[in-house]
């Protein structure tokens, strides 16, 4: 690796904008006097959305709820399928959208006028369903936790993903709704090599520390599980066995998996960090992420752009299936209980 890696980030580019007209681009780098692209230091921007809660209108999730109080992540996740949405605020996919953090610090009040609207009726909510919210960020705002108070006062169900060790923080808001089936929390765990997560994922927890996050949400009555997410061929899929085995030993009550798919910019962004990181491996990997969405890395048909096709993505969901039934018969989440929410604000007297 030379000496232009930039440590502590996923992304070693900035890659084009649509939306935008002009960009810079390096394509004469022996006329610059100094470097055009340097590890960038973390920007926070403000923003005040009208609202916060955003159906999903994917047929791969229908029906779905999501809230994202962050836009961008500094965990800097290079396969982030969030990585697009930065574009339409102007940013890169690349470094930007771990460098350049945009925060809804009204999030907390937007979801209390939106859950007290007459016509709203209690349906799980993903926090979040495009960035970690429990990003670094988190622990100075302390907008997610502000989110779970209001979810605890209407007794709203609520479903939470994320990498960060942080979520233990809120185990007390989270034990509250527990006690009345009102949440589900997912950790996601794409490997258990170090060396690994630290290139892939540089800023994220270590699988460690996510399996000692499953165990104590576990002890604490907290319904957890695992995302085992994104299965890469030739880089984690071997892990599988070993991930899920680890997550039962540790409490997780379930464990759920997707594929890799590298749409938009990712592309660019991931062959780029690929070639540097794993040069000796880079065809074959490449080719058969290619070989899961029907030649492309770059998949939107729907159905077969998170679950994969082919051969290859066949034999990793027969391991993942193989694995969960060893190690997950018997578990289940419990389901939510919807008729808790106190709609319009009211309490429930009996």
């Amino acid at each position: 690796m030379d000496n232009s890696y930039f440590k502590g980030r996923g992304a070693q580019i900035k890659t084009g904008n649509k939306f935008l007209q002009a960009e810079y681009v390096a394509q004469h780098i022996e006329g610059l006097d100094e470097p055009l692209l340097e590890n960038p230091h973390t920007q926070i921007f403000f923003e005040n959305p009208k609202k916060i809660i955003n159906k999903i209108e994917s047929p791969d999730l229908a029906g779905m709820y999501s809230m994202n109080p962050y836009q961008g992540c500094e965990h800097g996740c290079i396969y982030c399928y969030a990585r697009n949405t930065h574009e339409y605020y102007g940013f890169s996919a690349g470094l930007d959208f771990e460098s350049k953090i945009i925060v809804k610090k009204n999030a907390p009040q937007v979801l209390e006028q939106q859950l007290l609207n007459k016509n709203w009726n209690a349906a799980p909510i993903m926090l979040s369903g495009n960035t970690d919210c429990y990003q670094p960020q988190e622990r100075k705002l302390e907008i997610t936790r502000q989110i779970l108070q209001v979810l605890v006062k209407y007794r709203h169900p609520v479903g939470l993903i994320s990498k960060n060790s942080l979520i233990t923080r809120d185990i007390d808001l989270l034990q509250d709704l527990a006690k009345d089936r009102l949440v589900h929390v997912m950790i996601s765990i794409t490997t258990l090599n170090e060396e690994l997560r630290r290139q892939m994922e540089p800023r994220t927890a270590s699988s460690i520390k996510r399996l000692k996050t499953v165990e104590e949400l576990s002890k604490a009555n907290i319904p957890v599980g695992i995302m085992n997410a994104p299965i890469i061929p030739g880089l984690n899929h071997h892990e599988i066995p070993d991930i899920l085995k680890a997550a039962a030993d540790h409490g997780a009550r379930t464990a759920g998996m997707t594929i890799v798919r590298l749409n938009g910019s990712i592309g660019k962004i991931f062959e780029d960090w690929l070639r540097k990181n794993f040069p000796d491996r880079f065809d074959k990997v490449w080719n058969q992420i290619c070989s899961m969405h029907g030649g492309n890395v770059n998949d939107s048909q729907f159905g077969r752009r998170m679950r994969g096709d082919g051969n290859i993505a066949d034999a990793i969901h027969q391991l993942f299936r193989a694995s969960k039934k060893k190690y997950f018969a018997g578990r289940e989440m419990p389901p939510y209980d919807l008729t808790r929410f106190r709609k319009g604000g009211s309490y429930q007297l009996f």
